[in-house]
């Protein structure tokens, strides 16, 4: 296969936020959140150049080792070549390290912006291949799922290979995401986890989970039972006691809420006309945001735009 060429012009990837696990699915779920990174890079004559404002404008690395150009790099090569130089300009809005999908953000930010500043990108890598790239960077695939495609996604492997199931969410349902200051390592949340788990719990989890597709799509005033979770918040509990017992408060006043992938942001998930209420009952040391739900995913925008 002959060398890419690479458009002159700078392309614009914008890439949402998203809540993993949702309770019972540990490790399936996503939901992609009106929440957004922007990203612009053009290929240059040479060097790499990073401007980054916003989160991670003082801790991010400006070289090879940003997340994104990693991203970027892994897809060049797999599109046929590397671009001679680079230009990257981030501005990013998702919080980092708390469980709100910033890596996935940056992973998929890179992966489509270097298909498309790539010519014939599209035919080189398609969608599925897209997944299964941004699946093998991140290393699940329920973030990159949600992340990629918008809306409700329920992503597994099969035969190796990662793939996804797109559902549209209620349109009644509002995410509400309670931020704490400071966050926790997903490396940290997935240490605590046992190896097994009681079988009652996963046949728990198992009936729960297959009853969240229904409330999240269409009854969402089932959300409250359909969110239980056994199998892995409780056991987090230790790197963030704090967002388990606003987990159990909220549960307790009857909020759909949960932690949001390995934490320690909780998000709940209730009726539109409940969401303003529901961002006040946090108190303290947190972040109370009303979002929306995300239909499009990781999208290609005009520069002006």
């Amino acid at each position: 296969m002959a060398g890419p060429a690479f458009r002159a012009a700078a392309v614009r990837v914008r890439t949402p936020a998203t809540s993993a696990n949702l309770g019972p699915g540990f490790d399936a779920f996503g939901l992609s959140l009106g929440l957004y990174d922007d990203v612009v890079v053009r290929v240059a004559d040479t060097g790499l150049h990073i401007d980054i404002a916003g989160e991670g404008a003082r801790t991010l690395p400006r070289d090879e080792n940003h997340l994104l150009v990693r991203a970027l790099r892994t897809a060049f090569d797999l599109l046929g070549g590397q671009p001679r130089g680079l230009e990257v300009v981030c501005a990013n809005r998702i919080p980092h390290g708390r469980g709100l999908g910033s890596s996935s953000a940056a992973i998929c930010a890179g992966i489509v912006a270097a298909r498309a500043v790539t010519i014939g990108g599209d035919a080189r890598l398609d969608d599925a291949a897209l997944l299964e790239l941004a699946t093998e960077i991140e290393g699940h695939p329920d973030n990159v799922a949600a992340c990629l495609l918008g809306g409700f996604t329920l992503a597994w492997t099969e035969s190796g290979a990662a793939r996804a199931l797109r559902m549209d969410p209620a349109p009644s349902v509002v995410p509400v995401v309670f931020v704490p200051e400071a966050p926790v390592l997903t490396e940290t949340a997935r240490g605590l986890l046992p190896r097994t788990v009681p079988h009652v719990d996963a046949a728990v989890n198992a009936g729960r989970a297959a009853l969240l597709v229904e409330a999240l799509t269409r009854r969402p005033e089932l959300l409250l039972p359909a969110t239980e979770d056994r199998i892995h918040q409780e056991y987090r509990q230790p790197a963030m006691p704090q967002s388990v017992a606003l987990v159990d408060r909220l549960r307790e006043d009857g909020v759909p809420a949960m932690i949001s992938g390995a934490g320690p942001t909780v998000i709940a998930l209730v009726e539109d006309g409940a969401a303003d209420k529901v961002a006040r009952l946090a108190g303290e040391g947190w972040a109370a945001n009303r979002l929306s739900l995300d239909p499009a995913g990781t999208s290609v925008l005009p520069l002006g735009s």
